[in-house]
């Protein structure tokens, strides 16, 4: 891979947002004309447009997406797939592909973080999966197998395999996934998008120089957590 010479471009609204937005807006205008007609007082007025404007602009913070480029070498690199803070950095078993010990490294979205989701590495999409479940606090150690989540398989040029696990969150009821079976895929591609509170986890292999501390903050696209052997 050459060294790349972009850089992080302006910011926009995800696609994934564009419904919640539009109905969002609607609500609060209709909201709004209804409290000025039935109250004479416009203080019901003021309350309801202060809150709700509150939480819209939060809604709108959520559903950025800024468009980013990794302005460097990709070979054995492993960027942040996603913005938010490190919450686990371990050694685990992980028996339902690997059935060996791989390097964990799982990424907290909080509601005030991007939630678009990169692809880590470099590589060729082996599977992607789906899977129903709970919906615990994500930053819970059970979060990551018993909620809701899915599984992208990748594969570097070297060979490594690189599992990158989206988990949905106690408010997170939606997980979108854009990985398709059998396609290339690149660093600065999104890779999916998690609505409302979630986690990221990547399985890494052993001997996997991590880059990362626990409680860090990450940009996705950008922060470099990890170096492949």
């Amino acid at each position: 891979m050459g060294k790349r010479i972009r850089k992080i471009k302006d910011t926009r609204l995800h696609r994934e947002g564009v419904d919640t937005l539009f109905f969002g807006m609607l609500f609060l205008i209709v909201g709004s004309m209804t409290l000025l007609h039935l109250f004479e007082s416009k203080v019901p007025f003021y309350v309801f447009l202060t809150i709700f404007g509150i939480v819209y602009l939060i809604i709108i913070n959520f559903f950025r997406c800024p468009k980013r480029y990794f302005n460097a070498e990709t070979d054995k690199i492993v960027v942040a797939p996603a913005d938010g803070k490190i919450v686990v950095v371990e050694e685990v078993e992980e028996d339902k592909y690997f059935h060996d010990k791989r390097m964990m490294v799982s990424i907290f979205m909080s509601l005030f973080n991007v939630h678009a989701n990169w692809f880590p590495v470099d590589g060729k999409v082996m599977f992607v999966e789906h899977f129903d479940g709970n919906f615990h606090k994500a930053w819970l150690p059970k979060a990551s197998e018993e909620n809701e989540h899915a599984d992208v398989m990748i594969e570097t040029a070297d060979g490594h395999k690189i599992l990158c696990r989206q988990i949905a969150g106690a408010m997170a009821r939606r997980i979108v996934t854009y990985a398709k079976t059998g396609e290339e895929c690149f660093i600065d591609q999104h890779l999916g998008f998690i609505k409302f509170g979630s986690r990221v986890d990547i399985y890494l292999p052993l001997g996997t120089e991590i880059c990362v501390n626990m409680g860090q903050s990450t940009v996705g696209d950008q922060t470099v957590i990890a170096k492949l052997k």
